[in-house]
């Protein structure tokens, strides 16, 4: 069993910058991969960015790419999202979640993890 709780969201202007982290606790931090999800108002849940669990792997979606870093510190037991030149299309509740991919299965697919945080609550404003 794994927990995550979520923190670092709030309200800044386009082009603005914030940090989310995920804190874990319960089994090892470090044998999950990790992802960041976001689900904006009348959308679907979508696929942010993902890490492996040694943090030597990462990728990003399209939308995010060159802005956004994700990052773990695996004895810390936290993730990291680093959310540089916001957008107003960036708003959104911002989920962490953790899993146990196999080789084949996309890190963007939602059903991947079995692990989810709360949320955190980012508005970018124009």
């Amino acid at each position: 069993q794994v927990q995550l709780v979520e923190s670092g969201g709030g309200s800044v202007q386009a082009g603005g910058s914030l940090r989310l982290s995920c804190g874990a606790s319960g089994r090892s931090f470090s044998t999950f991969d990790m992802g960041w999800f976001r689900q904006g108002p009348g959308r679907e849940r979508e696929f942010v960015a993902w890490i492996n669990g040694p943090a030597r792997f990462t990728y990003y979606d399209d939308s995010v790419k060159g802005r956004f870093t994700i990052s773990r510190d695996n004895a810390k037991k936290t993730l990291y999202l680093e959310m540089n030149r916001l957008k107003p299309e960036d708003t959104a509740a911002y989920y962490c979640a953790a899993g146990i991919l196999r080789e084949g299965d996309s890190v963007r697919h939602s059903d991947k993890y079995s692990y989810w945080g709360q949320g955190t609550q980012v508005t970018v404003s124009s």
